[in-house]
């Protein structure tokens, strides 16, 4: 086969097929490497999402990578460690509508305290349920990239104030301002970075103190951008108002435990999952860009970047190369 896809649930699976036709021959599962437990690579050119971990010694074995995601640290991280050239390509543009849609979902959940809702449809109780609306309310964007972008005019359209975070600031249309001017006005405050070595653990404990009593932290970018034990911290001290995460700190070990449904001892996972028993907490499995629309849209790319790799040699989005 030319090309084997880790991480393809159903839809996508079945997308990539439709895409692909029956020219190129192509292997496929919903598992990550390590679930599937292959030694050597099953063909020459191996796609992942976030999960996967690139074994090493697949290096000299692969023609090329292809990351299913935006993201791309993963892939600058093993090609760093195996100091190969190995040509490597990403998804740039596919979920970002996606992705905003379902972080405005999350921060209303939050306000209208939905999780709480539903519990106490059981007894038709409406004490202590009384939720807020969006408009007016300040939201902070920090990361205006594509989804960042995104974000920033949903906030807008419903008339809520929005100001961004960004070391680079492209769009003219938004208000900028510093992390912590941003922190002092935030009602809500958006993760959408990029994740670098410079961000790692950005939103931990002592910048999160900064933020206004009460406010509501969401991450949809990365989770090694805030670290669970920290948050599980600050919303036991009633410094944040509520949480929505679609990604985790330590996502690999998270996901694989609550697939195997075996105990992990990792302190993340562990604060992690005290996390989803909040009610002021929501938590999505790595699920923010899973539209019908993106699927499709993500098939399509992902194709389009195998083709041009099967002609050129090379990818038509490659991960960039510091």
């Amino acid at each position: 086969m030319k090309i084997f896809f880790y991480e393809a649930f159903e839809e996508e699976a079945h997308a990539l097929r439709h895409y692909l036709g029956p020219r190129i021959k192509a292997g496929f599962t919903w598992q990550t490497i390590q679930e599937y437990g292959e030694i050597c690579p099953p063909a020459p050119i191996i796609s992942i999402r976030t999960q996967s971990i690139l074994p090493l010694s697949w290096a000299t074995k692969v023609d090329g990578i292809l990351t299913r995601s935006t993201g791309y640290d993963h892939i600058k991280t093993y090609i760093k460690k195996s100091k190969l050239n190995i040509p490597c390509g990403r998804l740039p543009l596919y979920c970002s509508r996606a992705v905003a849609e379902q972080t405005m979902l999350l921060w209303m959940f939050l306000l209208r305290k939905l999780k709480q809702q539903t519990i106490h449809f059981a007894d038709f109780n409406r004490d202590g349920l009384t939720g807020q609306e969006c408009e007016h309310k300040t939201l902070l964007v920090v990361g205006v990239g594509n989804i960042g972008y995104e974000v920033v005019r949903i906030g807008k359209g419903l008339g809520m104030k929005v100001l961004g975070v960004d070391i680079v600031e492209k769009h003219p249309s938004v208000s900028y301002v510093s992390i912590e001017e941003g922190l002092s006005k935030a009602d809500i405050i958006v993760c959408a970075m990029n994740l670098t070595s410079d961000n790692t653990a950005y939103f931990n404990y002592q910048l999160l103190k900064n933020a206004k009593p009460g406010t509501l932290f969401l991450n949809i970018a990365r989770g090694e951008q805030s670290p669970s034990t920290d948050l599980l911290r600050l919303l036991d001290e009633g410094h944040l108002g509520g949480i929505a995460l679609d990604v985790f700190n330590n996502e690999r070990e998270l996901a694989v435990s609550l697939r195997g449904g075996r105990k992990s001892d990792d302190r993340e996972v562990q604060a992690t999952l005290s996390l989803a028993k909040r009610p002021n907490v929501i938590l999505t499995p790595h699920n923010a860009f899973n539209t019908i629309e993106a699927v499709d849209r993500k098939a399509d790319h992902s194709i389009q970047q195998i083709n041009h790799f099967l002609k050129y040699g090379k990818f038509l989005w490659p991960v960039p190369v510091d």
